[in-house]
């Protein structure tokens, strides 16, 4: 809350913790509104996405045919199990697929990694430049797993022309998966739809679903250190040290989930029915 107000109630900070800053101005107030940006969301996720192609870079150009450093090894070793799982799903050209599937995952990373950050960090810090609300985890908003999830949708669409053609893919849409006839190809297409459908949505609702609740238990473990009893203040420093602990198996493994899933959409793209 802003300095000098009254200490908050527990609803009231979780309620405050959850409101975006947008372009409204205010709180806000539906689950979903068009007319809204959520300019949180969108900065740090930005900020992430160039640090991630930055970090990439900067290893990209420090590989010689030397001993590598540690960190330009470990990310040799992430390339290559990201391309190798590229390969074993994808039976094609996967030149840019693995780069793809590569700079999915270390996005994915650094924008779960943000819930490790003390949750009142950031925001009070906002608070210092005026900003009453702040949200920094951009995977915990739904606007941006369903973004992406719209991209792997489309890459999906893409690779699917690419390799069976335009006549061919619009042929799927109407012939799988219960046979090439013509009674039964408006229930093939609307099954494809769906198809479609449920693969974006469930992609993009799953690291969504693990990161809210992820960045609602951080709220709540830190509400125990507000209650200013020495068994608060202990349990708020046992729980936040084993949640945090294992909240970064959470945001290697939505990463790893988010990226083979991408590989796998793209790869189904690449065969038929």
């Amino acid at each position: 809350m802003a300095a000098g107000s009254s200490a908050p109630t527990a609803s009231e900070y979780i309620v405050h913790h959850l409101a975006h800053l947008n372009s409204s101005g205010a709180a806000q107030k539906k689950i979903i509104d068009f007319s809204i940006i959520n300019i949180d969301t969108v900065f740090y996720s930005v900020l992430l996405a160039v640090l991630t192609g930055w970090m990439l870079r900067a290893v990209a150009v420090q590989v010689s045919s030397g001993v590598p450093s540690r960190f330009v090894g470990a990310i040799e070793s992430i390339v290559e199990f990201v391309h190798e799982q590229a390969r074993s799903i994808v039976h094609g050209d996967v030149r840019m697929i693995a780069p793809l599937a590569l700079t999915v995952f270390v996005w994915i990373v650094f924008m779960n990694t943000m819930d490790l950050i003390p949750v009142d960090l950031l925001p009070r810090i906002g608070e210092l430049f005026g900003i009453k609300y702040m949200r920094v985890v951009a995977t915990a908003d739904l606007n941006a797993p369903l973004a992406m999830s719209l991209v792997v949708l489309g890459a999906s669409i893409y690779y699917g022309i690419k390799i069976k053609h335009p006549g061919g893919f619009v042929k799927e849409l109407f012939t799988a998966p219960f046979g090439a006839k013509l009674v039964l190809a408006p229930f093939n297409f609307a099954l494809q739809l769906i198809e479609y459908a449920a693969k974006t949505v469930s992609l993009g609702m799953r690291l969504f679903g693990n990161m809210f609740a992820g960045e609602l238990l951080f709220m709540l473990i830190a509400l125990l250190g507000a209650t200013a009893t020495w068994w608060g203040f202990g349990l708020h420093f046992l729980t936040g040290m084993a949640w945090s602990i294992f909240h970064i198996l959470i945001v290697l493994l939505q990463a790893f989930i988010f990226m083979m899933l991408t590989l796998v959409y793209i790869g189904q793209a690449h065969e038929g029915h």
